[in-house]
Parts: C-alpha cells; sequence; structure tokens
C-alpha cells in the first residue's frame, strides 16, 4: 500500500519583508510629518503678521493747488438801493427783462415829500412879495437897507430849499444806472425799505466770474494766468475750467483772506449766483513718481519687500490733495503700505494686500 505525505499548511502566518522596505517606509512617514509641522509653522507666521494695504508706486501728473470758495458774479453789473425810507407804491416787474439807463425801476411814497415842497413853494410867494414890497419902501426912503437885505436873504434862503427839496423827490424814485438784465428785483408793493436796502441787480449776462476768497497763506503762490478747476453741485460730475484773472492787492486783516476774481470762458454753464469750490493749479509737472498722499509720514514711505516693511527717507515735491511727488528715494513699480498707519513698524513683517486701482 502506497502512503504519501501530504504537505502541511500553514495558517496565519506573514511572510516578513525585506530590512530595507521597512526602513524606507518609517522615513517616509517622520518626512512627511516634519512638511506637515513645516506648513503649518509657516501658515501660523504668515497668519499672524498684519493685514496691510499696499499700491505701487506710479507715474503720472503732479498739481499743486490752492484752494478757494466763491460765487458766480457777472463782470459788469450794479445795485440799486433806496436812498430815502420809504414805503415801495411801484415796482416794475422786470427781472429777466433787459432794461435801459434812466428807466424808472421803482417808486417810493412821496406825498409827505410833496407836501413840504408845497408849503416851501406857498413860503416861496410870501417871501417874493415881501421882497417887492421891501424894494418900493426902499426906493421911497420909507424902509432901511437892513430890511431890505433880509427880505432879500429869506427869499433866497426859501428858494434854495425849494431846490433840495426837488432835488430829494427824486430819491423816492429807482432808476436802472445802466443798460442791462435785471437779474433779481426784491421787494413788493407795500414794503417798508431802509436806505442801502438792495432792490434790483442790473448787469451784463457776459462775461462772469467767480468772486472766490483764498487764505492769506496761501496768496503768494496765486498769480493772473493760472488755470482753475471748478465745482459745484449743480454740476456734480463735472470740472469746469477757469482762470486768475484779478487779485485783491489789499486782504481782509479780519478774515485772513484775499479777494481773487476767476474768469470763466463765454460757454460756461454756470449762472450767476451759484456757489463753486476753485482748485487753483500754482504748479505742474507731467511723468513724475507718484505715490498716495496717506503712504508719506514724516517724509517717509514703508516700501514692502518679502513680506516686511522697510522704512524709507524720500524727497517730497508737489504735494497734492490725492497724490504726492517723489522726487528721489523709490523707484516705480515698488510696494508701499498705504495709508501708512502709526501702527506699522519698521522691518515689520505684514501680509501686504494690494491695491491695483489707484489712478492719480
Amino acid at each position: 500500500m502506497d502512503m504519501r505525505v501530504a504537505p502541511t499548511e500553514v495558517v496565519g502566518t506573514t511572510a516578513m519583508p525585506p530590512a530595507g522596505a521597512r526602513s524606507y517606509s518609517w522615513t517616509s512617514g517622520i518626512a512627511a510629518v516634519v512638511i506637515v509641522l513645516g506648513l503649518a509653522a509657516v501658515g501660523w507666521w504668515w497668519w499672524r503678521a498684519p493685514v496691510i494695504t499696499v499700491v505701487q508706486v506710479t507715474r503720472g501728473p503732479a498739481a499743486e493747488i490752492v484752494y478757494a470758495t466763491g460765487a458766480i458774479e457777472p463782470e459788469t453789473w450794479s445795485r440799486s438801493t433806496p436812498l430815502v425810507r420809504g414805503r415801495i407804491v411801484e415796482r416794475c416787474r422786470c427781472e429777466g427783462k433787459i432794461v435801459r439807463k434812466g428807466d424808472v425801476l421803482a417808486r417810493l411814497d412821496d406825498k409827505e415829500a410833496l407836501a413840504t415842497l408845497n408849503d416851501l413853494r406857498a413860503l416861496e410867494d410870501f417871501q417874493h412879495r415881501e421882497f417887492d414890497r421891501q424894494t418900493q419902501l426902499l426906493a421911497r426912503g420909507a424902509t432901511t437897507s437892513q430890511a431890505y437885505q433880509r427880505a432879500e436873504s429869506d427869499l433866497a434862503r426859501v428858494r434854495a430849499q425849494i431846490a433840495a427839496q426837488v432835488q430829494r423827490l427824486d430819491y423816492y424814485k429807482l432808476v436802472a444806472p445802466m443798460d442791462g438784465l435785471v437779474l433779481k428785483e426784491d421787494g413788493e408793493v407795500g414794503d417798508m425799505v431802509d436806505p442801502g436796502t438792495i432792490l434790483y441787480r442790473i448787469g451784463l449776462e457776459k462775461p462772469l466770474w467767480v468772486v472766490a476768497e483764498v487764505n492769506e497763506e496761501d496768496i503768494p503762490r496765486v498769480q493772473t494766468g493760472q488755470k482753475a478747476l471748478l465745482r459745484t453741485d449743480a454740476f456734480a460730475n463735472r470740472v469746469l475750467p477757469g482762470f486768475v484773472k484779478q487779485i485783491t492787492p489789499a486782504g481782509d486783516p479780519v478774515a485772513k483772506t484775499f479777494r481773487v476774481r476767476i474768469g470763466l470762458p463765454d460757454d460756461t454753464p454756470l449762472h450767476v449766483g451759484m456757489s463753486v469750490e476753485a482748485n487753483i493749479v500754482s504748479r505742474e509737472k507731467q511723468n513724475v513718481l507718484l505715490v498716495p498722499a496717506n503712504a508719506v509720514i514724516n517724509n517717509s514711505l514703508f516700501v514692502v519687500e518679502g513680506g516686511r516693511t522697510r522704512r524709507r527717507k524720500v524727497a517730497i515735491g508737489i504735494r497734492g490733495t490725492g497724490f504726492v511727488e517723489i522726487v528721489d528715494g523709490i523707484t516705480e513699480n515698488e510696494t508701499v503700505a498705504s495709508p501708512a498707519t502709526a501702527n506699522i513698524k519698521d522691518k515689520a513683517r505684514v501680509r501686504p494686500q494690494l491695491v491695483e486701482d489707484v489712478t492719480p
């Protein structure tokens, strides 16, 4: 009988890997942990740094401006005011219409003045008769020369009073002092008005100018012929042109301002009486290095390189309201902190966020 031995089956055992393979797997695990920890450390380092906004140094035009405020007026115009106190009894209602020099614009109640004139004329008749009587008496030697002279003086005095009263009656009429357009008419029939009250403004429609006030510390930088950029609420989205036409030689010592008149083109859309803000361009340059004005602190910039700030002294040129010219100390396309706040320190770690739509 043939007896064979079956091979023995091994259950529940695992083959051992080679020694080199086991060593490689252990090293990879350690490396992976190190990488993860390193990335975590870098992330922690990064996210711990404060976020600041930065801009790139650009090129563009720079302008130094002088700010002023004022109102639109005709270059040629006048005000009509009464010379006496009285009640308005008539007005022309001619606002917006053309008038000629000497046209009557309004009348005040002159009844009392007329009554005074009539009294003086009655007195004149009496004095005239007395003078004639004294003349005849003197010719007959029946009076003295002193009585004759007194009658002559009284007549002359009352005639002078009549002339003055006739002139005074003209004060109760307001007449146009010039040819022009009635820009504004104030007062109604029945109103009591005092001397100096402006009832009519008459002027030429063109040309117009801005009568503005400039602070005395800025006036040395203002010269005739300089360009001016005008803004007004009536044309909020437009910048309107003008130019410095006149500078008042004497300033106001109380308000500490000088009056500057800014000429306007004939096709200006501005109207008389509008208030405007004026930026007078006192100096201008083209294609210069520019940074936002809020990036400059104590004539220095915070340049951002490799996630760290570097405080750098720079030479400043024109200082505008929005941008500042950098003459020296920076190059185009370098990145600077904007705004340069007080909490930014030199050589500090930061997380810069670039603002790209900054345009002069």
